[in-house]
């Protein structure tokens, strides 16, 4: 059987990524549209994007009007801008909602209608440039060829997709994480980690992303409470970067599977960080799917040293998911009732989020095949 891979146009990994970008964006244009978020703004990590532009005398505008999860509004104020502004190539700087949104607006400077007109469509096109720097270790955006949308008239998250998606540079520099607060470190955290998870014991695994996602699995085990616990602690930012990326990678290649497709309707309805909804899930939804696959669940539990080589699979695999719930724990996961959704609305909508899931299609490509009835019993469970 025959495997694609894909990965962005050049990686640059490391202290003063920045810096050593500088011929690679020289070449993409003259003026920037810079996609980011007030809170990124705050911290002052624009600006020092900014600083180097003015360094290498290349003209800017700061578009910094997304919030938390991006939106199809969102979406088309920002292509107004770009074209307004006359720029000639994009570079997006913050979480996964700046990441994303950069990808969707670069995409629309160039295609007809709307963003929500190519959900279930390959996006396909000769984008402008696209330049991606995460500042938090989870998403992924950066590796993949995949940006999520919320539709605001449906009321539904898009998971939208496109080889032309790809950014042409990625720029991980862990330094960009440091300013991330424990709770954005704990959800985008436990997004990579499910990354990870899920594309290794997917229907579309292949040998290149079981690779990289045990070693992102083997990271995030490690660094991710270490990271939770002391924000400054370098070692363990720069270890959860890699491991975002590896995991990011990972769902380029291969896909995500049940707990992604479960996680975006609750996202959209409920307002629920995107990382968060996914580590509320994960434990119930793994568990349900377990039997689907002991050899794969007990491959990362050996992995992670829950369990030693004398164990059998089905012994791994439950000893993984003990420690993922140790993780869940040590990371402060709310569930649903903890941050705050309300459990007879929540009842009202189960249905529909079960068949927004399934029209998805990642939860098709779980190890172990479901179906919306068992989608419902999954979100029954939660409480």
């Amino acid at each position: 059987m025959a495997y694609e891979f894909s990965l962005p146009g050049r990686t640059i990994i490391g202290e003063n990524a920045l810096e050593a970008s500088e011929s690679y964006i020289k070449s993409f244009g003259k003026k920037a549209f810079i996609v980011s978020g007030k809170i990124v703004t705050k911290t002052g990590l624009v600006k020092k994007l900014t600083d180097y532009l003015t360094k290498w005398k290349i003209d800017f505008v700061v578009f910094n009007d997304i919030t938390e999860e991006p939106t199809t509004d969102m979406i088309e104020c920002g292509v107004k801008a770009y074209k307004e502004e006359k720029c000639d190539f994009c570079i997006a700087i913050g979480g996964g909602s700046p990441l994303d949104s950069g990808k969707a607006i670069v995409a629309m400077t160039k295609l007809d209608g709307e963003i929500s007109d190519y959900m279930g469509i390959s996006i396909e096109g000769d984008f402008p440039p696209l330049v991606l720097i995460p500042t938090t270790a989870g998403t992924g955006s950066e590796a993949t060829k995949l940006t999520v949308i919320t539709d605001t008239k449906k009321n539904i998250k898009m998971l939208l997709r496109g080889e032309s998606l790809l950014p042409d540079l990625a720029i991980l520099d862990y330094k960009f994480t440091l300013t991330a607060p424990k709770s954005i470190t704990a959800a985008t955290g436990m997004d990579a980690l499910t990354h990870a998870v899920e594309a290794y014991t997917s229907r579309k695994a292949n040998p290149l992303t079981d690779t990289f996602a045990l070693s992102a699995i083997k990271k995030i085990f490690t660094f991710l409470p270490m990271a939770y616990k002391n924000g400054e602690d370098e070692r363990a930012r720069e270890q959860m970067v890699l491991a975002a990326y590896e995991a990011g990678i990972c769902i380029n290649n291969s896909s995500v599977t049940l707990v992604h497709g479960m996680s975006r309707p609750i996202g959209a309805l409920f307002h629920v960080p995107h990382g968060i909804s996914n580590a509320m899930l994960i434990r119930e939804c793994l568990a349900y799917v377990l039997d689907g696959s002991y050899e794969r669940f007990g491959a990362i539990g050996k992995a992670i040293n829950a369990a030693d080589d004398k164990a059998t699979d089905k012994e791994a695999a439950e000893a993984f998911l003990d420690k993922l719930t140790e993780l869940c724990k040590a990371c402060e996961i709310p569930t649903l009732q903890q941050y705050g959704v309300d459990k007879e609305k929540f009842n009202e909508l189960v249905d529909k989020m079960a068949q927004d899931a399934i029209n998805s299609g990642s939860p098709s490509n779980t190890i172990k095949e479901v179906k919306k009835d068992d989608l419902v019993n999954i979100y029954y469970k939660l409480w």
